[in-house]
């Protein structure tokens, strides 16, 4: 079958790969009808994760339709549409059962990178390296999905192709970090990274009763999703004070949560950013934390903050002082999909959460190259490319 692979740094083509088969008796095979790129990816791409291996199928976020069913399966027939977390999880261990669906003790096939790095192994996840587990991606004509009765789930059949794609991982890491990040009614909450998971975040937020929501980006297309499709106010921070309008919105206190949604390769303005980005290639730090800094600034004291991007390993500068002097709780996670698709593909139902509008590029299978150079350098607009194999 053909899929996305990465060849390298900075390197993907379209290659023939073997068609995957059932290995465990809770695998079922899917075959793929969307799969969209995701910015954790650009991590991949540019060699900042460094457990590629040359020819690994890419993509961690589908939806597909069952074509073969292993003989434990028991939510699942062939025929049926599902949307497929992008962390893979067992839903018996200690972790699963508190509903910490990222931290299963038994979906990473290949814990020992992880456990070195961050002194204890998460989850696997579809197509992001060998640390986290060496599993194929969903860029591809047909994807195995183990523990399939914990991690698929069925589609409503109101609900498009196009709107419950994002259920896999976009949606769900959204709506963790509101949750997760203690959003309650009346509250002001800012995102950084106006992206399709900052997006999703800022709506879960309104959804979840907070009075103001502010999201933050250089880009000003995605700034204008953010005001059309979610309802969010939105600041360009190359154009704006944000510390200084915060506070403005805020009635002088600063934002109750704050939510990072860019991760280890994020923008800045100032001499910061250059010195971030000469450190992070010499490999002094692995990760650009700048929109995790200045979550923390800006917070208000005795806020939370909620950290959604993909980092690696260590940064620079963390402002730490801050952090425990203004008593603020400062969270992060890998996004626990299992605990949130099943609510969020209902509210896709009732048209509460759209998400059509981030799929700005779809094309087939073929251009996956030409869609991941798109996606990268922000071409023509795009949020997100859509492969539909």
């Amino acid at each position: 079958m053909k899929a996305v692979c990465w060849e390298g740094v900075n390197k993907v083509a379209v290659e023939n790969v073997p068609d995957p088969q059932i290995r465990n008796s809770g695998d079922v095979i899917v075959k793929v009808l969307r799969s969209v790129t995701c910015g954790s990816d650009l991590h991949l791409l540019g060699g900042y994760i460094p457990f590629m291996r040359q020819g690994d199928v890419l993509g961690h976020e589908f939806l597909g339709e069952v074509v073969e069913v292993g003989p434990g399966v028991r939510n699942h027939a062939v025929g049926d549409r599902v949307v497929v977390s992008s962390f893979i999880a067992c839903g018996k261990c200690w972790h699963c059962q508190r509903e910490e669906y990222s931290l299963c003790d038994n979906g990473n096939t290949n814990p020992d990178i992880t456990e070195t790095l961050w002194g204890q192994a998460v989850g696997g996840c579809y197509g992001y390296s060998h640390a986290m587990g060496g599993f194929a991606g969903s860029h591809a004509e047909y994807t195995r999905v183990p523990f399939a009765d914990v991690g698929a789930f069925t589609v409503p059949e109101s609900v498009s192709n196009e709107r419950a794609l994002f259920a896999s991982d976009a949606g769900p890491t959204g709506w963790m970090g509101a949750d997760l990040g203690g959003v309650k009614p009346g509250d002001v909450v800012a995102v950084w990274g106006a992206g399709a998971v900052g997006q999703m975040a800022a709506r879960a937020a309104i959804l979840l009763g907070a009075d103001r929501v502010i999201c933050i980006d250089k880009y000003d297309y995605r700034l204008v999703m953010a005001e059309r499709y979610v309802g969010a106010e939105t600041l360009n921070f190359e154009r704006t004070d944000v510390g200084a309008e915060l506070l403005e919105r805020s009635g002088g206190r600063g934002p109750d949560v704050c939510i990072e949604a860019v991760g280890m390769e994020a923008d800045a303005d100032g001499a910061h950013h250059v010195y971030d980005k000469v450190k992070q290639q010499l490999r002094l730090e692995t990760d650009r934390a700048a929109a995790v800094r200045s979550a923390i600034y800006n917070c208000r004291k005795g806020g939370s903050v909620f950290i959604l991007g993909v980092f690696a390993g260590v940064v620079d500068k963390f402002p730490l002082g801050a952090m425990m002097n203004k008593g603020l709780t400062v969270r992060g996670a890998q996004m626990y999909g299992q605990r949130y698709i099943p609510m969020l593909l209902e509210r896709m139902a009732r048209d509460e959460l759209v998400t059509e509008h981030l799929a700005t590029h779809t094309m087939s299978l073929d251009d996956g190259p030409q869609g991941y150079r798109m996606f990268k350098e922000k071409l023509d607009d795009c949020v997100r490319s859509v492969f539909v194999p």
